[in-house]
């Protein structure tokens, strides 16, 4: 077992904790990004991390696990390892999410979607879509960090190691863009600086 305040460190003793002016992959900006990649580049982060949020899922019966692309893959790959059931994921194509590589899933399949970070659970409810249009079954979803300002409504139960209250601005409210000050946009769909 994992506490949320233990989660919160390993982040911030990893420098995955940023502060700037961050265009996230929502198209939100932020003054805080969760830079995942810094803490799961480790094994033993990535085991670790992926143990604790496998065990909320123990008793969900799972046949698989499925995540999107980029983010979703290392640590839905621990967490299907610690279940001991398959891993398969979903990539964007011509900016559909989608599911390839001979990946098939199978009408009735259990299956949960695990993420990084939720933030708006736009790739989570993308990936819902795939899974249901091959009459799959999602049974639950989850990250490692839920940073969601407020509840998403994912029809199914969410479950994360850690919440963390981070607000977010559209472009056109942004406080740090009347500013005038550039953002970084360091998301997977995108490393683009401006």
């Amino acid at each position: 077992m994992i506490t949320p305040q233990a989660v919160l460190e390993i982040f911030q003793n990893n420098k995955a904790l940023l502060k700037g002016h961050f265009l996230l992959s929502s198209g939100l900006h932020s003054e805080r990004y969760l830079q995942c990649a810094l803490v799961l580049q480790h094994p033993k982060m990535a085991k670790k991390l992926g143990q604790a949020l496998a065990e909320k899922f123990k008793a969900a019966a799972v046949d698989t696990v499925i995540s999107p692309a980029l983010g979703g893959l290392i640590i839905g790959y621990e967490v299907a390892k610690a279940l001991g059931v398959r891993f398969i994921f979903t990539e964007r194509q011509e900016g559909q999410m989608t599911l390839r590589r001979g990946f098939t899933i199978t009408p009735g399949e259990k299956m949960i979607i695990i993420e990084d970070v939720f933030t708006t659970g736009k790739s989570t409810k993308e990936v819902i879509e795939v899974v249901n249009g091959y009459s799959g079954k999602v049974i639950g979803v989850g990250a490692i960090i839920n940073r969601a300002e407020k509840e998403i409504d994912f029809k199914v139960p969410a479950q994360y190691l850690l919440a963390l209250q981070v607000k977010t601005f559209e472009p056109t409210q942004c406080p740090w863009c009347k500013e005038g000050l550039p953002f970084f946009k360091p998301g997977s769909r995108s490393a683009a600086k401006s």
